[in-house]
């Protein structure tokens, strides 16, 4: 997929935001509420939009404050956006609220990635999950989806990795359908290209959501369930695409198991 940002001039990316989201001129002329005429013209630079004017096109466009900042860009204005890294100074509110987020969710497995699913954080009960990975994958920067399925990954221990393995592309399709990240779109690729043995089984959808099953040291079977918690609020483009992925024991047995590893660990 060609990146969005190869052709970052203010009509390209709202011709490609609008078909990305599926619309017409005239379904996005009227969810923004300006002409069609005039939405027209700006697709094909007839006419200069204003700073307003660009931010209702990009909020009715739903796109990522990211790709916002560069629409801005493109069409000579300053970004209002503001981007710094989870360590500066003024991300100490942020920081604090996924450690607290990460260490609350002890004994079971947390962790938090950025918008392209490299590691950010982990809590210790995500750590104990990666015994026996290559060390290479463990090397910074870590990218969980890399991490999960590849061979040298936990894709060995993963019991329902052709479904796990659906799961994860599918979420990844989704989410590079939402950002146009073109690097989104070779991990895709790479990941697609990972080999499923025929042991792994076929992917056939069943129960309620789908768990990861990792077997553990002793040949046991732990089921986790995931959730995925963003912070809807954010008006900062590092937090706005961070991501804190919590894993629940999907069953008594793992319940059990995580609460006596922590209990051993003590």
């Amino acid at each position: 997929m060609a990146s969005i940002a190869a052709s970052a001039t203010v009509g390209n990316l709202l011709r490609e935001w609008r078909q990305r989201r599926k619309l017409s001129q005239l379904d996005l002329a009227c969810e923004a509420e300006v002409s069609t005429r005039h939405l027209s013209f700006v697709e094909t630079g007839r006419a200069a939009p204003s700073r307003d004017m660009l931010l209702r096109l990009a909020d009715s466009l739903a796109m990522p404050l990211r790709m916002r900042n560069l629409l801005l860009v493109a069409g000579g204005f300053a970004p209002i956006y503001a981007e710094q890294p989870l360590d500066a100074p003024a991300m100490a509110p942020a920081r604090a609220a996924v450690e607290a987020i990460l260490g609350g969710h002890e004994p079971y497995p947390a962790l938090a990635v950025d918008r392209r699913w490299t590691l950010v954080a982990a809590n210790g009960a995500a750590q104990a999950l990666l015994t026996g990975i290559a060390p290479a994958l463990l090397e910074p920067p870590v990218n969980v989806l890399r991490l999960s399925l590849h061979p040298d990954g936990l894709a060995g221990r993963i019991a329902n990795l052709a479904e796990w393995r659906a799961h994860l592309l599918e979420r990844l399709r989704v989410q590079i359908n939402q950002s146009g990240d073109a690097a989104l779109a070779a991990l895709r690729d790479e990941l697609a290209a990972y080999p499923c043995p025929a042991s792994a089984g076929r992917h056939v959808p069943a129960g309620i959501v789908v768990p990861l099953r990792l077997r553990g040291e002793g040949g046991g079977i732990l089921s986790f369930l995931s959730t995925t918690t963003v912070f809807g609020t954010a008006i900062e483009v590092t937090l706005s695409e961070l991501t804190l992925e919590a894993f629940y024991p999907a069953d008594e047995e793992t319940r059990a198991a995580l609460l006596a590893g922590a209990t051993r660990e003590r």
